[in-house]
């Protein structure tokens, strides 16, 4: 028999109707009571905490770490499955991969509908997971949803309802799930672990916040989440990571003041690329904001918030710009435009 080890956080897959909407209630053992077990698996449960998962925070997401790292002191688990809300999997998923250096995998799944939903889709995504548990060694942090296996990094929510929830705007799914078996169509380019640096007792987690460019946009919530006290800032621009010469001048002062700014896209295929002025990417780059290549918004936040994390709280701004430089590394992708030698594109 292969143990697998289940830990439920809440989400969907583990929602009942409230009266008024739906909300994470069931435990671990009832949601996989709702799912036939493959042949041969020995499965566990682990209730950490039963909560929707867009009240998913920081602390949570490293309880779970902990959690999935003390579960695999076992010699005789063979992986784990993190049964998680759809809102924010792809932001648990991302954190914990970067963070895993087990060879035993970690499989995030979920479902689109609550738990008590006739021929709903969390059955089969827990079976699916389960099966990948069992046998997706040496593949890191991964997602299985619809009958695919997707890697955490870059895969995120692409509809808000539909059973295919999840993919990579620009990649391809690991594998698939079909007729009780697990194909593995490509193995996942795993990067070396971070070390975690937890802040001592009394210490705060890093704060790191999202700002979205928008049409008209000025630097008032830039602003704003500086002044809260932010050490990471996540910069969604427009197209392939343009905003305006005010906001670039703002991000050139945050970093001078060891703020780590990291440049994302509201694009939902494509990579981040520094080819317009006018306070456009190549503008923002040289401010000292980083590129994240294919990773969107919500993952670029966590390649911040993890690269803080890694770095600790007595590190300097380069030492931390270092590992963000190095995690973000991993997400490069090459622009689809080439930019002429000696010359610089002009603002969209």
């Amino acid at each position: 028999m292969r143990r697998v080890v289940v830990i439920s956080t809440g989400g969907t897959i583990a929602s009942r109707w409230q009266g008024e909407g739906y909300a994470a209630q069931a435990g671990g053992s009832e949601v996989l009571a709702s799912a036939p077990v493959p042949e041969g698996l020995d499965v566990r449960v682990v209730d950490l905490f039963t909560v929707n998962s867009s009240r998913i925070t920081t602390a949570h997401q490293l309880e779970l770490l902990r959690t999935v790292r003390e579960v695999l002191t076992d010699p005789e688990v063979a992986g784990v499955v993190v049964t998680h809300g759809t809102d924010t999997l792809e932001e648990s998923a991302y954190l914990l991969s970067l963070f895993h250096d087990d060879p035993r995998p970690v499989v995030f799944t979920g479902a689109q509908q609550p738990l008590e939903v006739a021929d709903g889709d969390a059955p089969g995504n827990l079976y699916d997971a389960l099966l990948t548990a069992s046998c997706g060694r040496d593949t890191g942090v991964v997602i299985v949803f619809a009958g695919l296996v997707h890697e955490a990094r870059g895969t995120v929510k692409v509809h808000t309802l539909a059973p295919q929830a999840f993919a990579d705007p620009c990649g391809s799914p690991l594998g698939r799930v079909e007729f009780g078996r697990v194909t593995w169509l490509r193995r996942p380019d795993r990067t070396p672990a971070l070390e975690l640096r937890l802040p001592g007792p009394g210490g705060r987690l890093p704060r790191v916040d999202i700002v979205m460019h928008h049409t008209g946009a000025d630097t008032l919530l830039l602003d704003a989440v500086l002044a809260a006290g932010a050490e990471g800032v996540v910069l969604v621009g427009t197209g392939a990571g343009n905003a305006t010469p005010d906001i670039a001048a703002a991000v050139a002062c945050a970093v001078d003041s060891g703020v780590l700014v990291a440049l994302s896209t509201r694009v939902q295929t494509g990579p981040v690329a520094a080819l317009y002025t006018g306070g456009g990417a190549v503008d923002l780059a040289a401010a000292g904001a980083l590129l994240s290549g294919s990773l969107r918004a919500g993952q670029t936040r966590i390649a911040v918030l993890a690269s803080l994390l890694s770095a600790g709280p007595a590190a300097t701004a380069a030492e931390r710009t270092d590992v963000l430089r190095r995690v973000l590394d991993g997400a490069a992708v090459e622009p689809p435009l080439s930019v002429p030698a000696g010359s610089r594109r002009s603002a969209a």
